[in-house]
Order: C-alpha cells, then sequence, then structure tokens
C-alpha cells in the first residue's frame, strides 16, 4: 500500500467519526450495533474488524464474544489505530486487540476466524485489493462463518451523491462504482446466503454472507 494512501488515511483519522456520523446519522453507533448482530458470533469466538479506522465497530463484537473470545481491529493505517487504541484504553475493554496490517494480507492461519466485519470501507479498495481481501475473508473463515458489510448506500440527492463520489475519488477508486451497480451478484459469486439490508434511517446498508 503507497505511502501517500497511507497519509491520507492517517489524517482523515482526526475528522473520520464526524464524517461517518454526520451521513449515517448514527450519533449513538446503534448502527454498528445492527452490523455485530448480523455476524452470527457467540461467547468464545474469534472476529476481525477490517479496515477497523477508528475503532468503532470492535466494541459491538466484543459484547458478542465475551470475555473467553477475541476480536481483533486491522487496518494499515497508523493514524486510524491511535484514535482506536485511545477508544478501547477509555472503555477498558480488554478482549480486543488491533493490528497494523493491510486487508488483502491477513497475518491469520486458515479457518481461525469465526466472522469478519469491514465498516464504511470496502468500497474504498480498489479492484484487485478488493478481489484479493476477498479470497483472504474466505481463507481465514471458518466455514459457515460470516462475513457482513456495512457501508452508505447511494445518496439520491444529487448534490449528496456527488460528494459520495467524491470520496471514491479521493480514496482512489472510481471503480467502485461498478461494483455499486453489481454488487448483488458480486457478493453472491462469493458466499452463499447473501443478505442486503436497508437500515433504519434508509442511509446505510449491510451485506452479509456465509463462507462456503
Amino acid at each position: 500500500m503507497s505511502s501517500l494512501r497511507q497519509s491520507y488515511y492517517n489524517l482523515f483519522s482526526k475528522i473520520y467519526d464526524h464524517i461517518i456520523a454526520l451521513h449515517s446519522h448514527d450519533l449513538q453507533g446503534r448502527l454498528r450495533g445492527a452490523l455485530a448482530d448480523r455476524t452470527g458470533l457467540k461467547a468464545g469466538d474469534v472476529a476481525v474488524d477490517l479496515c477497523t479506522g477508528t475503532g468503532s465497530v470492535p466494541p459491538f463484537l466484543a459484547e458478542k464474544v465475551g470475555g473467553d473470545g477475541l476480536v481483533i481491529g486491522l487496518d494499515f493505517s497508523s493514524g486510524m489505530l491511535q484514535k482506536a487504541a485511545a477508544k478501547i484504553r477509555k472503555r477498558d475493554i480488554k478482549n480486543i486487540v488491533l493490528i497494523q496490517a493491510e486487508a488483502q494480507h491477513l497475518p491469520f492461519k486458515d479457518r481461525s476466524i469465526s466472522a469478519v466485519t469491514c465498516s464504511h470501507a470496502f468500497y474504498e479498495l480498489k479492484g484487485d485489493v478488493r478481489e484479493k481481501t476477498i479470497m483472504e475473508i474466505k481463507r481465514v473463515c471458518r466455514h459457515g462463518g460470516r462475513f457482513c458489510m456495512m457501508e452508505h448506500e447511494v445518496p439520491r440527492k444529487k448534490f449528496i451523491k456527488f460528494l459520495f463520489y467524491i470520496r471514491m475519488v479521493v480514496a482512489g477508486n472510481l471503480g467502485s462504482k461498478a461494483l455499486l451497480r453489481q454488487e448483488a451478484s458480486f457478493f453472491r459469486s462469493h458466499f452463499s446466503e447473501v443478505k442486503k439490508e436497508i437500515l433504519p434511517g434508509g442511509n446505510t446498508k449491510v451485506i452479509s454472507g456465509v463462507i462456503r
């Protein structure tokens, strides 16, 4: 991953939470809770949150796996991970660890993970990186485990839609516009029992699938 891209996300980490909350209207984190609810995680499981950013999702996953389980937040940006670490320390959550790594090169053994999540980041992965990431998810996840992705629904208002695609351009991934038109077939080609849900508020969706 380029140092320029890392530098962008290190800088973006300072305002990331505010941007996501304003777009999704999720000031209390209820949508992250909804994402965790769809993972099928239970006590003692091991979960990974890819592109964890400032660590908003791992606390909800930690509640699912309990004290005997483990949640791993993974991101390639040191700036994002610093923000995430501060959140975890403040809440004194013991069963979350943070790892700096790239999503397309997961440092985990085959079939060692119970579920994988990714919140507001999957569409920012470029085409080849996205494909490699999917293959890595399928490698590390146990059969029957789930991949659950949360993302903004494409806005209907023209100006907000323009800003949505500007985000893709800044992230260096124009190819995601094509994926958005074919997301159902894309996920069904990799997972079974694929389900798309529009969460309350209408600005956010969850797509989940089972590892074959």
